[in-house]
């Protein structure tokens, strides 16, 4: 029974590592990545000039009335 919180709490600790680690390297590839890659795609087409017009249009802004 000697030594026996040590030996348990060295294995715990490595084990909290590399699960941590996974739960990391999942997160990034699996939701990180993607992420970047839609706003990235969105942003490639994106005009925001036609954007302002159509909220124009719509009404959403009190400092530009719609035409």
């Amino acid at each position: 029974m000697r030594r026996l919180l040590a030996r348990r709490m060295k294995f715990h600790l490595f084990g909290a590592f590399f699960v941590s680690l996974g739960c990391a390297a999942l997160y990034k590839f699996g939701v990180a990545e993607p992420r970047k890659r839609a706003y990235a795609e969105f942003y490639k087409n994106y005009d925001p000039m036609k954007d302002f017009e159509a909220m124009r249009a719509a009404g959403v802004f009190e400092s530009a009335p719609p035409k």
